[in-house]
């Protein structure tokens, strides 16, 4: 499994240069709308000081992160969802995604022009939170159409269907996001099976000025308490300062994060903010031939997360040898870890916890 994040925004926020800057790739980042024509796609290793302490301990030859997959699409602008510009073509490359990154501007720079005419992330939001919604309520008043015939008809399932997709058009008809349902364990069943945009989870990543790293600034602040209303996640970032970040050494990049008065680049504040905001943990497995992480749900059991590395290891688990990372770090080896104890035999019923390292015994 890999997480899978769509990068939105209006034009000329930085999405671009953000986009550049986090994939290390080069795509078209100018200073005019509807640079990004095509959707551009960058795959991104999940750093983790953890993999590689396992790694060097068990002189793995070598080693193999989780990763998280950015989807930049084309600007939106208001109107997309009826074709206005270019997004309309595009909304469906974010249709997959786990979460989607709204990335704000939220500085001044009268160098740069704004799609708008002025800096105001909280109408920016608006913008591309309505052609999301807009969007989805027209993929509901579809699936409306095409299946009360067979409710008509006595379909009971298709009725429960039809129940959802009604509350479900009410709340966007409310200027709500999907993601601000109630929905009992059986809703959430039926829900599962689209691909609602709004129904995602949401992350705003504020793009500021260098200097304004250290602090929040007044767009900051209003995105933040915007946020609230939808227990969103917000991210502040200097997409410049990632792009210069993204060619430096692991050390420069702790000099250079520092003298801005910052621990974390913003991309490892992206990450932790995804994966704290979709529930996501790591495992590790580690041997002679490579240490690896894996990502996988919180409260998943030993068989789901061997079902992970392959379908066969949940189908026959049988046990698995599980130790926690930190008690490798402390211990030195495996081999001391499993002398004092801290190696244990966990049955099917395991509850997984981020930093297990695991050994999993099947039978196929």
């Amino acid at each position: 499994m890999s997480l899978k994040v769509g990068i939105v925004g209006l034009p000329n926020v930085g999405k671009s240069t953000l986009f550049n800057a986090i994939t290390n790739s080069r795509v078209e980042a100018a200073n005019y709308p509807f640079a990004t024509i095509e959707p551009n796609v960058g795959v991104v290793e999940v750093p983790d000081l953890r993999l590689e302490n396992i790694y060097k301990i068990f002189s793995s030859k070598k080693k193999i992160s989780t990763t998280i997959e950015f989807v930049d699409i084309a600007g939106l602008i208001a109107g997309a969802s009826k074709g206005e510009g270019l997004g309309n073509a595009f909304l469906a490359n974010i249709r997959e995604t786990d979460a989607i990154c709204e990335v704000v501007r939220c500085f001044d720079n009268k160098d740069i022009t704004h799609v708008e005419g002025n800096v105001d992330p909280i109408r920016d939001i608006e913008i591309i939170n309505l052609e999301l919604m807009l969007s989805d309520e027209a993929s509901i008043k579809k699936r409306i159409e095409r299946i009360t015939p067979k409710v008509r008809g006595g379909d009971k399932v298709l009725n429960a269907e039809l129940e959802l997709l009604k509350k479900a058009e009410d709340c966007l008809q409310s200027n709500k996001l999907l993601n601000t349902l109630e929905l009992n364990e059986e809703e959430r069943k039926i829900f599962s099976h689209f691909q609602f945009l709004t129904a995602k989870t949401f992350i705003y990543l504020c793009n500021v000025n260098d200097n304004e790293l250290s602090f929040d600034n007044e767009y900051v602040l209003k995105v933040k308490e915007f946020a609230k209303q939808t227990n969103s996640s917000v991210v502040k970032i200097c997409a410049k300062i990632e792009e210069d970040l993204s060619d430096a050494s692991e050390e420069e990049k702790k000099e250079f994060l520092s003298d801005l008065g910052v621990e974390f680049s913003g991309l490892e504040q992206l990450i932790k903010a995804a994966y704290d905001a979709l529930g996501l943990q790591t495992y590790f497995t580690a041997g002679p031939q490579e240490a690896r992480s894996w990502q996988f749900k919180k409260g998943w059991t030993a068989p789901q997360c061997a079902g992970v590395i392959h379908t066969d290891f949940e189908k026959g688990f049988i046990k698995a040898d599980i130790y926690n990372v930190e008690d490798l770090m402390v211990c030195g080896d495996e081999k001391k870890v499993k002398e004092s104890g801290k190696m244990r035999l966990e049955g099917k019923s395991y509850i997984m916890q981020d930093g297990d390292v695991c050994f999993f015994k099947f039978n196929v």
